[in-house]
């Protein structure tokens, strides 16, 4: 309990401060977890303003992932945390990452979550540089599939959907995580201008300040997957150098040029078009998740019997066990 934020197994609730005053509301027959529960392993995680800890519970072994974001915040930013928790834990879903518990204490936000052991899908890059088109495909399914599910059965937008966003495991599971995290960052004190590395997939009309809506979200899945074709992120610099010299220069590109698109000549038609679907600069010509679903793209490679499990486990980086 922290102030007008209660956390216990069943989740995250607002109580009044006359509540807090009385006898505990969190009974022993609760068997509330805390974090003293949790042995911490490693650091297996950074960025999106906190640290991600490897660690393992106590009385049963099982691994979990502990994400820690430290948040100056007023009084009135935790009604909006709490709802954001809320949505995180409440989520039931294979293509997104499970949050199992939620704290809030000494001004940092614990949230105890799901182990991919596969790492990121930006860990994944760092090792395979590119990744071949019945892959994307097998990965981009279930990644439309979790924004089917948070857009349609949650109704909000991830705002932030990025290959570090992207979780594997040795299954060939691909699940989104951060979806409610980002949500906070954004509305509070105005830290999300903090993370430069999230305009990178923001789409034009957030980056110009309009209205946005949950094609947002395909936009940023449309330049993911083209990252992971290509290599490299799909914009260019102007010059060649270090790359972009500020992120003002890179959102005046996103905002102003033709979107990217991926080059006929080294892709199939079915790619290209699946990703023009996405990078449409207009977001009423994007089509929706559960649109996508039934592009030609998603279903091409199904007689070849992708195996994402094994390419997860002998192409990429070593479990990241203990």
């Amino acid at each position: 309990m922290d102030g007008d934020l209660l956390v216990n197994r069943d989740g995250v609730r607002i109580v009044s401060q006359s509540q807090v005053e009385t006898p505990p509301l969190i009974k022993p027959s609760d068997n509330q977890i805390s974090l003293a529960d949790f042995d911490a392993c490693k650091v297996i995680g950074k960025g999106n303003g906190g640290i991600v800890r490897l660690v393992q519970h106590k009385w049963t072994g099982q691994f979990f992932a502990l994400k820690m974001i430290q948040m100056n915040i007023e009084e009135s930013a935790r009604r909006q945390i709490a709802q954001e928790l809320k949505i995180n834990q409440s989520s039931q879903c294979p293509y997104v990452v499970v949050c199992y518990q939620s704290f809030y204490e000494n001004g940092a936000i614990s949230i105890i979550l799901e182990y991919m052991d596969g790492g990121s899908l930006l860990d994944f890059l760092k090792h395979v540089k590119s990744i071949p088109e019945p892959y994307i495909a097998a990965i981009c399914k279930q990644v439309l599939k979790g924004l089917w599910y948070l857009h349609h059965e949650k109704h909000i937008i991830h705002r932030d959907l990025k290959p570090s966003n992207l979780l594997i495991n040795h299954r060939g599971e691909v699940k989104i995580t951060d979806f409610g995290v980002s949500a906070i960052l954004a509305s509070t004190s105005g830290q999300a201008n903090t993370f430069v590395g999230t305009y990178n997939y923001m789409s034009p009309e957030r980056i110009s300040g309009n209205r946005y809506g949950y094609t947002s979200d395909i936009w940023s899945l449309g330049l993911v997957l083209l990252e992971c074709a290509l290599g490299h992120f799909p914009y260019s610099p102007p010059q060649h150098g270090e790359g972009w010299t500020n992120v003002y220069e890179l959102m005046e590109t996103i905002v102003d040029q033709p979107p990217p698109c991926a080059p006929a000549d080294q892709f199939s038609p079915e790619f290209c078009s699946f990703i023009s679907e996405c990078l449409q600069k207009d977001p009423k010509d994007r089509r929706s998740a559960n649109e996508l679903m039934t592009h030609p793209f998603i279903n091409m490679f199904e007689d070849l019997h992708i195996d994402l499990a094994s390419y997860f486990t002998e192409a990429g980086s070593p479990l990241a066990t203990l």
